[in-house]
């Protein structure tokens, strides 16, 4: 809904949400901030989007902005598909002063880890998983996937990355049919993504894993930034919320690969970048 906003810079000016319930969800957010919650993708919204997965790393202004944020508010929650251990790891969070009111919802919410505990909690693996990693190499050879095609190992899910092929369309296009069927025969579903298909439980979702836990902190006011397919489900939420009365601020980390987010999107900040500055911009506001 608008263009993305310069925010490089921690001390720049808070933007202007583009949609009125955007500007009201702000406002809601400065007014009480101790019951607003941030919520927050890790891949793509506080870490660029790499070639490898396992090399990508939060922002260098991620962790500070999200210490000078997190005491001012009820919590800052980060909503990843990855295993809750690695978005820790990648991000930095644990042991930071300031990031006590830090949860991680790992697995989409199938696991969670509490800077205060620096815990992981989680319940038993699906049992599907296990057995798709077990089949996948062979059935990925078996249809003749593209070179450059790889698996990446996500514990509670396995995602089948086509990025580094010759053509990362057209592989991932031909993959989607064959991996949704792949995964139905063992229950699971496919997650579709910016050149990456995962395979993981039904069941839960960002949105699912949103909503839980603004019920469990009694939240009145939400913002949720995100940046690819995966996080359209928490975008409804909030705006299920906001039907109800909640007020709900949508920020999308801009990329042109997924204008079904940006064009829900309140806000539309460049990246990483800009997401940093905006937690940034509104923690100075809240002094």
């Amino acid at each position: 809904m608008g263009s993305p906003q310069d925010s490089t810079d921690p001390l720049h000016t808070l933007p202007t949400p583009a949609t009125r319930a955007g500007r009201e969800a702000l406002e809601a957010i400065l007014a009480k901030p101790a019951a607003a919650v941030i919520g927050l993708d890790f891949d793509g919204t506080l870490a660029p989007i790499v070639p490898d997965p396992e090399q990508a790393r939060a922002h260098p202004g991620a962790v500070p902005a999200l210490a000078a944020l997190a005491p001012k508010v009820a919590s800052v929650a980060v909503i990843t598909g990855r295993p809750a251990g690695v978005a820790v790891r990648n991000g930095g969070f644990a042991g930071v002063p300031g990031l006590e009111h830090l949860v991680v919802l790992g697995h989409y919410g199938t696991e969670r880890w509490d800077a205060v505990s620096s815990t992981v909690s989680a319940p038993a693996p699906h049992p599907g998983v296990a057995a798709v990693r077990a089949e996948l190499p062979g059935f990925l050879d078996g249809i003749g996937a593209w070179q450059g095609t790889w698996i990446e190992e996500k514990g509670r899910a396995l995602a089948v990355h086509t990025r580094r092929a010759t053509d990362p369309q057209a592989a991932y296009e031909a993959l989607r049919a064959p991996l949704t069927d792949l995964a139905t025969r063992h229950g699971l579903i496919v997650e579709p993504g910016r050149m990456v298909l995962e395979l993981r439980p039904p069941g839960m979702d960002k949105g699912v894993a949103l909503l839980d836990y603004l019920r469990e902190t009694g939240a009145e006011s939400v913002l949720y930034a995100g940046d690819d397919l995966g996080d359209l489900p928490a975008f409804a939420a909030v705006e299920k919320l906001r039907s109800d009365g909640v007020p709900g601020l949508l920020v999308c980390s801009g990329s042109s690969e997924v204008a079904e987010l940006s064009d829900r999107a309140d806000l539309v900040v460049d990246g990483p970048a800009g997401v940093v500055g905006l937690l940034a911009a509104i923690a100075a506001q809240l002094g």
